[in-house]
């Protein structure tokens, strides 16, 4: 394998989260080559529990977002916030799905995992297996990016994954992560603002 150039180090550090979109729908081969891409991430044990629900048609979207709203309007009254702040954050979670061309559901698939006798181990199993779904969301990521797309993570399905595997009708062994919005950037994402490398690397 050759050496990596500057200019896919550049490439690298360009990717942004974009949270509007066009209504340009995405090709349906267009999304299953970045799909398969995201399968190429490294896994523990090469396990590969990632599994992925990719929603373009509207009415599973809608599903989705009414299960996510009602969900957000719970959490959020047991922590006392004001009706109507609720109302609008969970109507805007709302318009945040229905507006994306595409909506991909990240899981991980417990079934992965492999059996202990230990809690200990049994723990460390799952959280191997939930790092290897994180580096395929990560990986699905580039590849929208590489194919001139934009994305943003968001993290609203590991608060209600229950109410996402029941409206989706997903296996009762995907364990919902996170969920991407996926278009045609409608938005210039501003400059990325990172901490200083030496707070956040050690050299020894």
């Amino acid at each position: 394998m050759g050496k990596l150039t500057g200019s896919f180090h550049d490439f690298l550090r360009s990717r942004r989260s974009v949270r509007r979109f066009k209504p340009e729908a995405v090709d349906a081969k267009l999304l299953t080559r970045i799909l398969e891409t995201a399968t190429y991430a490294p896994s523990a044990h090469n396990h590969q529990p990632w599994r992925f629900a990719a929603l373009t048609g509207p009415e599973p979207k809608s599903r989705l977002a009414q299960a996510l709203a009602a969900e957000y309007r719970r959490d959020l009254t047991a922590e006392g916030m004001p009706a109507a702040e609720i109302e609008a954050r969970a109507s805007r979670s709302q318009s945040q799905v229905l507006d994306a061309p595409v909506v991909v559901v990240l899981c991980m698939d417990a079934s992965e995992m492999r059996i202990h006798a230990s809690e200990k181990l049994r723990q460390v199993e799952r959280i191997l297996e939930t790092q290897s779904a994180a580096l395929a969301g990560l990986q699905l990521q580039l590849a929208v990016h590489a194919e001139g797309l934009g994305s943003v993570w968001m993290c609203r399905p590991v608060f209600a994954p229950e109410a996402v595997r029941k409206v989706l009708g997903l296996p009762e062994t995907w364990e919902p992560q996170a969920m991407f919005f996926i278009g045609y950037p409608d938005e210039q994402p501003k400059p990325k603002v990172l901490k200083p490398l030496d707070e956040t690397v050690i050299f020894m």
